[in-house]
C-alpha cells in the first residue's frame, strides 16, 4: 500500500530511521513470508477466480504463519491485500467479482511478522494477455530494477526517481506522481518517501540502515489518476493500463538488500518468465 502521507505512527521527531544487523533479520523474514503469499497465488490467479477469493486466501496463509496483514482494519480498510486489475493504479479492493481472459492484476500485500512490515506487490497475468499489457508489465518491473540498482549510500532518492522516470518515459509510457514509497519497519508508513520521479542529487541522501520501499505505478496512457467513491480505489483517469511492482529494500554499507525477492523466482509473470524486451 503506497501513500504519499508519513504515517502518523511514523518517527515523531522527523528523522529517517536507522537500522542495525538484528532490523534487517527481521526484515529478512517478514519480507519473505510477504513474497511467499505472493508466490503461493501464481497458480490461483486463472480466469474465473474472483479477487475476494484471493484475499481470503492471504488472510489464511498470514494467520496459518503467524502473521498479521498490515492493510486489515488499517485506517478503515478492511481487507488483507490491495488488488487492482487494468486502469485501476492502486488500492483497489478485492470483491465478488470473477478475473477475466487478458485482465492484468496488481496483488500488494504486507504482513507484519514479529512486529515488523513486510511490503510487496506484484503483477499478475489472468491467462493469455495482450501485447500492450504484457509489454507494460516488463516496463514497469524494468523500471523498478533500475530504481534498486541506484540505491547506496550516498545516492539520494532523486537518483532512484530519476533512474525510474528516465526509463519509463523512454519506453513512451507516464510515471504516476500521486504515491510513492515509503520507509518503514516497525510501522507502516515511515519516512523517508521514494518518488518515482525526480531529478539525480536531489532529495533524502541515502545512509546504510535505511529501510524503504520502491513501487512504481506506470501507465501506459497520461500518469493522471482519480479517486472513486470508496475513497480508496485510484484509477487512470483516461482509463488506459496501469500496472505496479513492489519490493522492499534496505540500504546497506555497498548498497542495498532485497527483501522481497521471490523464493521461487515468480519475478515477473507468468511463473517467472519475463517477457520479451
Amino acid at each position: 500500500m503506497s501513500n504519499i502521507e508519513v504515517s502518523k505512527t511514523a518517527s515523531r521527531d522527523g528523522k529517517i530511521p536507522l537500522h542495525g544487523p538484528e532490523a534487517f533479520a527481521a526484515m529478512r523474514k517478514a519480507g519473505r513470508l510477504a513474497a511467499e503469499a505472493l508466490d503461493m497465488l501464481v497458480p490461483i490467479v486463472q480466469p474465473g477466480v474472483t479477487t475476494a477469493e484471493i484475499d481470503e486466501l492471504v488472510l489464511s496463509f498470514a494467520l496459518d504463519h503467524g502473521a498479521i496483514p498490515a492493510t486489515l482494519n488499517y485506517r478503515g480498510y478492511r481487507y488483507a491485500t490491495c488488488t487492482s486489475i487494468n486502469h485501476v493504479v492502486c488500492h483497489g479492493m478485492p470483491n465478488d467479482k470473477p478475473l477475466k481472459p487478458g485482465d492484468i492484476v496488481n496483488i500488494d500485500v504486507t504482513l507484519i511478522v514479529d512486529g515488523w512490515h513486510g511490503d510487496t506487490s506484484r503483477m499478475y497475468s489472468v491467462g493469455d494477455v495482450s501485447r500492450r499489457a504484457e509489454r507494460l508489465m516488463y516496463v514497469t518491473y524494468e523500471s523498478l530494477m533500475r530504481g534498486i540498482a541506484v540505491v547506496k549510500p550516498g545516492n539520494t532518492t532523486g537518483d532512484i526517481g530519476a533512474a525510474i522516470q528516465r526509463y519509463a518515459e523512454g519506453e513512451r509510457c507516464s510515471v504516476v506522481r500521486d504515491f510513492c514509497g515509503h520507509g518503514l519497519g516497525r510501522v507502516f508508513h515511515d519516512r523517508p518517501n521514494i518518488l518515482h520521479y525526480g531529478e539525480p542529487g536531489e532529495g533524502t541522501v541515502l545512509e546504510p540502515g535505511m529501510l524503504f520501499t520502491i513501487e512504481p505505478m506506470i501507465n501506459l496512457g497520461k500518469p493522471h489518476v482519480k479517486i472513486l467513491a470508496d475513497g480508496w480505489t485510484a484509477v487512470t483517469r483516461d482509463r488506459e493500463l496501469s500496472a505496479q511492482f513492489e519490493h522492499t529494500v534496505g540500504v546497506t554499507e555497498t548498497g542495498c538488500e532485497i527483501f522481497t525477492e521471490s523464493p521461487a523466482g515468480y519475478h515477473f509473470p507468468p511463473n517467472g518468465v519475463r517477457a520479451a524486451a
